[in-house]
């Protein structure tokens, strides 16, 4: 039998293997670019991700490099060999750059930390390579690739811990995290993403200094947290999130879903329902990672810690849960710095995803179809897959009637759509037709006909003019 050793070193060649096949297809801009920086008397390295990628098996077109040219002299260099030059963040120095497809970024050897107060790292520039990597966040990210000369360049055991599928910091945690807090958010992305552990070492600094991500922006933290719920597994890092106190200080809402049980108040553990949910909404997902959706699907039940009570005869009830979830789902992401129309949407998917149980006994009429269609608006298909989602009984009978449930509902809209614009549903006059047909010029009362009209369309369905006509003149005459 293999021993450990052995293990490691036939996971260390793999990723080798791995690394070669994947750098040789990137080798002409690579090499090129490498052989114009020692001609210029520079040293130029594939950094961090991009050789953690390599290793991996999964480099992409996009390139990271470091240097020890000034951003000045890298942008002297790549301006007449890219195809396009951008510099965006060159203040932190960085020069981005294109090249027959591929995405470059060169960026100084630098160091930055945190004073204890600044939301911004101070950046300064470094004179080494190892300097450079020293201050990266893992080891898996500290490993470079010296060009042209093609030497690997791996101070802090970086393809031991991949292979390992470990993740270290190449200096002390608590020297790390105080640089940047915003890695500890990173140790749990990259566990959902990597699908790798964390160090003991590490999980316990992210522990002890979690409030530390108090002073990181509002919007690296959304960015990080985006990445993280967008990743391949994102129940492992937002447990660890949960388990080392970070998600009181960046999603306060998910840890308070782990309600406390009693042997007289039973009800199902909501926080590991919430993953539960997330994780089989991404099962339904059809385009890649959606997330409208996954967001949705982790704050749908936010609600509930507030509403709880404990009724009379045992049961515990979470009554307008929904309603109290889209405004804390509201709150928080408007706090995390969300663009408006994603705020919107995800809050009304929170809002609308018990609207379906209305419709578990069968009973929904045309009209609540139109109602649920009109409701959901552009959002309909994600809502479909949310409500499936919600169900997470063991009880099979149970969820099979469910399922078959919302099988109907889903007949039922394609049914209606089939007859009706339900996509667009609209009055039968339009606020010109009730202008001419009342007679009235623009005014809060053409408004509240065109909600008449609306809630008529809705009730009933399509009217030909002539009755939609006759309807609007007998509501005009029991106006005041």
């Amino acid at each position: 039998m293999p021993n450990a050793n052995e293990d490691k070193s036939s996971a260390l060649t793999q990723a080798e293997n791995l690394a070669v096949t994947e750098l040789l297809r990137v080798a002409p801009v690579a090499d090129d670019l490498g052989h114009r920086f020692q001609e210029a008397g520079f040293r130029l390295a594939l950094v961090g991700g991009s050789v953690r990628d390599a290793l991996l098996g999964r480099l992409g077109n996009d390139l990271d490099f470091t240097t020890d040219a000034r951003p000045e002299d890298v942008l002297a260099i790549v301006r007449p060999w890219a195809d396009a030059v951008w510099e965006v963040g060159i203040a932190f120095g960085t020069v981005g750059c294109q090249k027959d497809g591929y995405q470059i970024e060169v960026t100084t050897y630098r160091s930055e930390a945190y004073d204890r107060t600044s939301r911004k790292p101070e950046v300064s520039y470094g004179d080494s390579i190892e300097q450079d990597l020293v201050r990266r966040d893992f080891t898996v990210n500290a490993m470079a690739l010296a060009l042209p000369e093609k030497e690997f360049v791996d101070p802090h055991g970086g393809r031991e811990d991949l292979a390992r599928r470990v993740l270290r910091t190449p200096g002390t945690p608590e020297e790390s995290f105080s640089d940047d807090p915003l890695r500890m958010m990173r140790a749990a992305r990259f566990a959902a993403q990597l699908d790798f552990e964390v160090d003991p070492e590490v999980v316990t600094a992210m522990s002890e200094m979690a409030g530390r991500i108090e002073i990181v922006s509002a919007e690296r933290v959304r960015d990080e947290l985006n990445k993280l719920v967008l990743s391949a597994n994102p129940r492992k890092g937002l447990t660890l999130l949960t388990e080392t106190g970070l998600a009181d200080h960046v999603l306060p809402e998910l840890p308070a879903l782990r309600l406390e049980r009693d042997e007289h108040h039973r009800h199902k553990d909501v926080y590991d329902h919430t993953l539960i949910v997330l994780e089989q909404a991404i099962d339904l997902e059809e385009d890649g990672p959606d997330l409208i959706l996954r967001l949705a699907a982790l704050l749908h039940d936010i609600g509930k810690p507030r509403t709880r009570r404990f009724e009379k005869d045992g049961r515990v009830s979470f009554h307008h849960h929904e309603v109290v979830g889209a405004k804390m789902t509201k709150k928080r992401m408007t706090a995390l710095k969300y663009s408006n129309e994603m705020v919107k949407d995800v809050s009304r998917l929170v809002e609308l995803h018990l609207r379906f149980h209305g419709y578990g006994t069968g009973e929904w009429t045309d009209s609540a179809v139109r109602r649920y269609v009109r409701d959901a608006g552009p959002l309909l298909d994600r809502l479909h897959k949310l409500t499936r989602s919600d169900c997470t009984t063991r009880n099979k009978r149970k969820a099979a009637a469910l399922s078959r449930a919302y099988d109907g509902l889903e007949e039922r809209i394609a049914q209606l759509k089939e007859q009706e614009e339900l996509d667009s549903i609209r009055p039968d006059l339009d606020g010109n037709q009730i202008m001419e047909i009342l007679g009235v010029g623009p005014g809060p009362v053409i408004g509240r006909a065109y909600t008449f009209l609306l809630e008529l369309r809705l009730e009933n369905g399509p009217m030909e003019r002539d009755a939609a006509v006759t309807a609007l003149k007998e509501w005009w005459a029991g106006q005041d």
